[in-house]
């Protein structure tokens, strides 16, 4: 019987590590692994690629899983990194947090360095790539002198907070995020309460807020695709140029990997 391997033309496979959440009534929660649509649906439309999820992956399993996919996207969620990871106690208990993604995540993040897997991350990927490369988080931006509350405003439903372009992001010169974006700044949506304090030996910072908070990432000893931003660029993606530009170039840096990981299969068979 033939077989046939899978074409180049093939979509890529980008993993997406899920939240650990507790979902229900008070009194009758269920543990459930959760993955918000806006970011499958934007690595499928946006970067071209096929969102795949590993549940209950652990730190161990990494380097098996990652030879099955083509790139990486670590996603924005309700809680928190939490701060044992960088030191610090927890300053608010009243804060969502998922030990169980940091356990996966902060792990991963070294790995797809290490193996040369392309990496994007996004609101809390971008917080968790810093952590795990030696970086320490603000706990809570709005509490630190001459920052800006970069949290939604209160009242304001998530869909009107995603569209809300709450500040500029200014590129440096010459960067790919001013290449993506067309120009050396941007608007950008916000709605983050932690943020970069400590930035990792090893990550470049790209793009800055008014108030000089850290809000795009390169990890500079990287060989293919890493970045990460603190804004949501998920969201609507195809109805923004500068958004789809970034999911495009994730998108090709995967699609070269599938190439070689084709390539190398058939070599092997």
């Amino acid at each position: 019987m033939l077989t046939s391997s899978p074409s180049v033309s093939s979509p890529s496979l980008v993993w997406l590590p899920a939240d650990h959440r507790f979902l229900g009534e008070d009194g009758s929660q269920m543990p459930v692994l959760v993955l918000g649509d806006k970011y499958a649906r934007a690595v499928k439309e946006c970067a071209g690629a096929q969102p795949v999820l590993f549940p209950l992956a652990d730190a161990a399993q990494i380097p098996a899983l990652l030879a099955l996919v083509d790139g990486v996207m670590l996603t924005g969620s309700p809680s928190n990194v939490h701060p044992s990871n960088f030191d610090e106690a927890v300053a608010n208990p009243a804060l969502p947090l998922d030990p169980a993604r940091d356990a996966l995540t902060l792990a991963l993040v070294r790995a797809c360095v290490a193996a040369g897997v392309p990496l994007l991350g996004i609101c809390r990927g971008f917080q968790e790539i810093n952590v795990a490369l030696g970086g320490s988080l603000a706990q809570a931006v709005q509490t630190q002198p001459g920052y800006l509350d970069h949290r939604e405003p209160a009242g304001m439903g998530l869909n009107d907070a995603y569209d809300r372009l709450a500040h500029e992001v200014r590129f440096a010169p010459g960067s790919v995020f001013a290449r993506w974006a067309g120009a050396e700044a941007a608007q950008v949506n916000s709605l983050h309460g932690q943020g970069i304090g400590r930035l990792a030996p090893g990550l470049k910072a790209l793009g800055h807020a008014p108030d000089g908070l850290v809000e795009a990432v390169e990890i500079e000893s990287a060989a293919t695709f890493a970045y990460a931003v603190q804004w949501h660029p998920e969201w609507h993606c195809r109805d923004n140029p500068f958004y789809s530009a970034i999911f495009a170039a994730f998108g090709a840096a995967c699609q070269r990997r599938r190439a070689a990981r084709t390539a190398s299969e058939a070599s092997a068979a």
